[in-house]
């Protein structure tokens, strides 16, 4: 199966607020990055956390933030192993 994402690919994370467990930070939620690598699939762990047998298996990304991005300060970068079900390819005007 083909990669959604190629390394490169500016992206956009969900904007959500699950009432259970996800790996999809609070401070990352609706957060734009890029994509550093795929990282290979592994279950969805939001489904695992609740003890799930039958999670989808997803590809995992590696995904670089720029920290005032993040936090609105800092002259660093953060990365984040996510999901491929928490990413949306980010629209064109975004940087």
């Amino acid at each position: 199966m083909a990669d959604r994402f190629a390394p490169g690919a500016r992206v956009l994370t969900y904007r959500h607020d699950p009432p259970h467990h996800t790996r999809l930070p609070r401070y990352a939620r609706g957060k734009r990055g890029v994509v550093v690598e795929p990282e290979g699939r592994a279950p969805l762990a939001d489904v695992n956390a609740r003890g799930g047998a039958d999670a989808p298996v997803e590809q995992v990304y590696a995904v670089r933030f720029a920290a005032r991005d993040l936090w609105g300060a800092g002259d660093h970068h953060v990365v984040l192993d996510l999901w491929e079900s928490y990413l949306e390819e980010a629209p064109d005007d975004e940087r």
